[in-house]
């Protein structure tokens, strides 16, 4: 099983988002802290990297494994994937694929129709 969500590329939909995931990790038993906070990030990423009048598409669900894990989906329509950098003491943004990288099992990035998907797995 898995939950979808299409989300409108604006600011709203970040908020949406983490509504959105928070509700599957609790489904699930899942502490929704780091889902909330993932889903968060791949969707300000999305939005902010996207085309404005293109849709963002959300999906969660859960591995087989014991104990469960969460993956968690973003496909927008920019076919550039996220790149994961070192940010300056005095920059205003940059940091959040970084801070990703620290709370998830793993993360990646896929071609797909129109776009990308990007993927974090978490616990």
């Amino acid at each position: 099983m898995s939950d979808l969500l299409v989300l409108k590329a604006l600011p709203q939909a970040i908020k949406e988002a983490r509504d959105f995931v928070a509700c599957v990790a609790g489904g699930y038993g899942l502490d929704d802290y780091v889902p909330r906070l993932v889903a968060s990030e791949l969707v300000t990423n999305a939005w902010r990297h996207s085309s404005k009048r293109q849709d963002i598409v959300l999906r969660a669900f859960p591995t087989g494994d014991d104990p469960v894990r969460l993956i968690i989906e973003v496909w927008d329509a920019d076919p550039r994937p996220p790149v994961l950098c070192a940010p300056g003491d005095s920059d205003e943004s940059g940091r959040g694929i970084l801070l990703l990288s620290g709370v998830v099992v793993r993360w990646g990035t896929r071609p797909s129709a129109g776009g990308k998907v990007v993927f974090a797995e978490v616990v």
